[in-house]
């Protein structure tokens, strides 16, 4: 939509009219209108936008091998958002409305039979940024930003929105905001609880609506503090993270007949720390290194003692004015198989925290997501290229070898070979106008017996050759934007 413009009555053309004391009375009118709409969109912008993406996928061994012989799962998943953003003197206001849905979900002519975890419609975001500094300030951007919110930092790694996810990743939370010459400096924090309480604050970390978690849909964090820091320069991008999420501390408690084991939460957190450093830099005008380290602290989720790592480079080199390729390698620490796991051992397995799995260790999603793969980490090697076949159309091509970051043990006191498989995901974006895209992938899988092991996807007579496709639209409206003087 174009911005919206407002003009003052031309008086002189008023005064010619003479018709009618009914066509003056209109005409006045209307200049005040227009004068008070001018005058308020000086001092504020309204903007309204959605979108809409329905995808539809082919699961035949996405996420987790499955049994040779099974029947693939093909359906359609819709994201329906609708974001009203206004921003006014020292403030900004953003809320995201979004539902999503699997074609066929709810009945045709009623829904009241839909579950409440298949509810998919849920406040996205909506948060506030309240600007501590004036406008005459010598400071670029000195606010506050309150409510629920995406986080997301550098390439996304261990900081994201989750996009590919037609839910994505949101946090409740809050955001002391400094920028200033090529320098940022954030603060956050949350604080999570079930519900109003009168006494303790004890956090059930998986609420019983949603499945909820960190990678691996497991306990959600109580509360979290972070500190980011980074810098601008000519030569690229560099960055410090130090993040801090804590876990309600429980108790394994046995009971009945049969005997069942349950989860009681008590009083006090285990604290997981995560710090690190990223950079994006620019060795010549055609080659690009991009990288991290972090490692990870403290204690994890179920309370054991942690010590891991992650390391990573990804090289990006021009070839010519539409190609672009490069090789890199991930590594992310994990647990020595042969050895036995007690509650007192130290845990070595690195979790990428809220990042964006999907981006990094291929597109079938195999690891760091849903379906989990054993504790033994990961190593990725993998080659990536991009190819700009026009303005609107881009195609990718990466190729990804998996192995295990640490010995596989057989369940036989014996040991497996750590190569996990090798993928192959293939991409295509068009964009047939600035609001309508179109994406279409396909990936494929050559697996190894490791991978369908007991220590890693645990499936039993595992069809080894697993492949996944989809083809998604995205429509983004822009439905009003009023430009703000």
């Amino acid at each position: 939509m174009q911005n919206i413009k407002t003009k003052l009555p031309n008086i002189q053309g008023f005064k010619k009219e003479t018709t009618s004391k009914v066509n003056l009375t209109k005409s006045i009118f209307l200049g005040l209108v227009l004068a008070l709409a001018s005058q308020n969109e000086a001092k504020a912008q309204l903007t309204v936008t959605g979108q809409l993406r329905p995808r539809t996928e082919l699961r035949e061994g996405q996420g987790t091998l499955q049994k040779a012989g099974d029947d693939s799962a093909l359906f359609t998943s819709q994201r329906t958002r609708l974001n009203v953003g206004y921003t006014g003197y020292r403030f900004k206001v953003f809320m995201a409305l979004q539902d999503v849905r699997v074609w066929g979900q709810d009945q045709s002519t009623i829904n009241r039979t839909t579950t409440e975890a298949n509810n998919g419609i849920l406040l996205h975001e909506a948060w506030t940024e309240i600007m501590l500094n004036d406008t005459i300030s010598n400071f670029q951007n000195i606010s506050l930003k309150i409510g629920r919110q995406e986080i997301a930092y550098d390439d996304q790694k261990v900081l994201g929105g989750l996009d590919w996810l037609q839910q994505a990743r949101r946090h409740d939370a809050v955001v002391f905001k400094f920028a200033n010459k090529g320098w940022t400096f954030d603060l956050g924090a949350a604080f999570n609880q079930n519900k109003e309480l009168n006494a303790t604050t004890i956090y059930n970390g998986i609420p019983t609506a949603y499945g909820a978690g960190t990678n691996g849909i497991g306990t959600m964090y109580k509360s979290f503090q972070y500190l980011y820091l980074g810098k601008k320069f000519f030569f690229g991008d560099l960055s410090f993270l130090f993040f801090k999420d804590d876990f309600n501390k429980y108790t394994n408690v046995t009971s009945g007949t049969p005997p069942v084991t349950t989860k009681v939460s008590g009083q006090g957190v285990w604290s997981r720390n995560t710090t690190g450093v990223y950079y994006n830099v620019n060795l010549t005008r055609k080659i690009n290194l991009t990288g991290s380290y972090y490692h990870q602290f403290g204690d994890d989720k179920d309370g054991r003692s942690l010590s891991a790592d992650l390391a990573s480079i990804t090289s990006t080199v021009q070839l010519g004015r539409k190609l672009f390729v490069g090789p890199g390698i991930d590594y992310l620490s994990g647990t020595d198989g042969t050895k036995a796991v007690t509650a007192t051992s130290e845990s070595n397995l690195f979790d990428p925290l809220y990042g964006t799995p999907h981006k990094f260790w291929g597109a079938m999603d195999y690891f760091y997501a849903a379906n989990g793969f054993g504790k033994q980490g990961l190593l990725n090697y993998f080659l990536k290229a991009k190819y700009n076949a026009k303005d609107n159309l881009t195609f990718f091509a990466e190729l990804h070898a998996f192995e295990s970051a640490n010995t596989l043990s057989n369940g036989a006191g014996g040991t497996l070979t750590s190569y996990l498989g090798t993928e192959v995901d293939l991409k295509m974006s068009y964009n047939f106008t600035k609001m309508i895209n179109l994406e279409a992938g396909y990936s494929f899988m050559q697996a190894t017996n490791s991978m369908a092991s007991a220590a890693v996807k645990n499936v039993a007579g595992a069809d080894l050759t697993p492949q996944f496709a989809y083809v998604m639209l995205k429509i983004s409206p822009n439905f009003l934007t009023t430009k703000k003087m």
